[in-house]
C-alpha cells in the first residue's frame, strides 16, 4: 500500500513538474551517461545481467518521454572503451544485451539510429547489428539516437584527427602546411557527431559527478545534471527535473 501511495505521488508530482515546463528552453541535444546498471542489480539482490537488462528496457522509456518534448538528439553512453576490459562472462551477455537494444530501437521505426565509436574494437556479430541499424533507419525523420558503443573521449579525438591527417594526406598537403592552418572546425568535421549540434544538457545517473571521458570534444560548453539514482531506477520525473534544472540556469557558452 505504501508503494502504491508514494508511485501516486510521484506521478502526480511529475504532472506538476511537467505543466510548468518551458519547453521554449529544452535542450535539443542530450547525452546521457547510464550508469549504475551493476549497482541497482547488487542492491536487489540479481545478476549484473540482470541490472544491465533493467538498464536497457530503460532506454526506451527514456526515448518516449523525449519524445513527448522538443528534443532533437539523444546520445546514449552504453559501453566505453575500457569496458571492453571486463571478464568475458559478464561482457558477452552485455554486448548480446545491446545488440538486442539497437535492434529494439531501430525496429520501433521512430528513431534513426547512428553509432558513435570505433567499430574495429567491437566483436564482429556487434558491428553487423550497428550498421544494419543506421541503415535500416536512414530515412526516419525522427529523433536521431546516437549509440555510444565501444566509445571513448580520447580514441575519438585521436580517431579525428587521423582522419584529417589522412584527408589532407590525400590532397598532397604538406605537414608543415596542415600545423599552420589547422582549425578548431576542421577537427570538428571528423569527430563522431559531425554535422549534429553538440549536447546541450548530459546527465549522469547513479551519483557519480564526472564525465569520465564522455564526449570530451562536443561538451566543452554543454551543461550538466548528475542524479543520484541508478539508471534502472530512473524515473520520468528525474527526466524533468533534468529539464526544468537546465531550463532554469543562464547558458554563458564559455564567457
Amino acid at each position: 500500500m505504501r508503494e502504491k501511495i508514494r508511485d501516486l505521488v510521484v506521478r502526480l508530482y511529475a504532472r506538476r513538474v511537467e505543466r510548468h515546463l518551458d519547453l521554449t528552453r529544452v535542450p535539443k541535444h542530450i547525452g546521457v551517461i547510464v550508469d549504475g546498471n551493476r549497482r541497482w542489480a547488487r542492491a536487489s539482490g540479481g545478476s549484473p545481467e540482470q541490472g544491465h537488462q533493467a538498464g536497457a528496457d530503460k532506454i526506451f522509456e527514456l526515448l518516449g518521454w523525449c519524445e513527448e518534448t522538443d528534443v532533437e538528439v539523444v546520445t546514449l553512453w552504453l559501453l566505453s572503451t575500457d569496458n571492453l576490459d571486463r571478464p568475458e562472462a559478464e561482457l558477452v551477455p552485455l554486448l548480446g544485451i545491446i545488440e538486442d537494444c539497437v535492434r529494439g530501437i531501430a525496429a520501433s521505426g521512430h528513431f534513426r539510429v547512428h553509432h558513435v565509436g570505433t567499430l574495429d574494437m567491437l566483436p564482429a556479430r556487434t558491428q553487423a547489428v550497428l550498421k544494419e541499424a543506421a541503415e535500416d533507419t536512414a530515412d526516419v525523420t525522427g529523433l536521431l539516437v546516437n549509440v555510444a558503443v565501444g566509445y571513448g573521449g580520447r580514441q575519438e579525438i585521436a580517431d579525428a584527427v587521423r582522419s584529417l591527417l589522412a584527408e589532407h594526406a590525400g590532397r598532397g598537403t604538406e605537414l608543415a602546411e596542415l600545423a599552420e592552418t589547422v582549425q578548431v572546425e576542421d577537427i570538428a568535421r571528423h569527430v563522431y557527431t559531425r554535422g549534429q549540434p553538440d549536447p546541450d544538457l548530459v546527465i549522469r545517473t547513479s551519483g557519480e559527478q564526472r564525465l569520465s571521458g564522455f564526449m570530451l570534444w562536443q561538451t566543452a560548453h554543454s551543461e550538466y545534471h548528475f542524479c543520484d539514482v541508478f539508471w534502472p531506477a530512473f524515473r520520468k520525473v528525474d527526466f524533468l527535473r533534468a529539464l526544468r534544472d537546465y531550463g532554469a540556469r543562464n547558458r554563458r557558452f564559455g564567457s
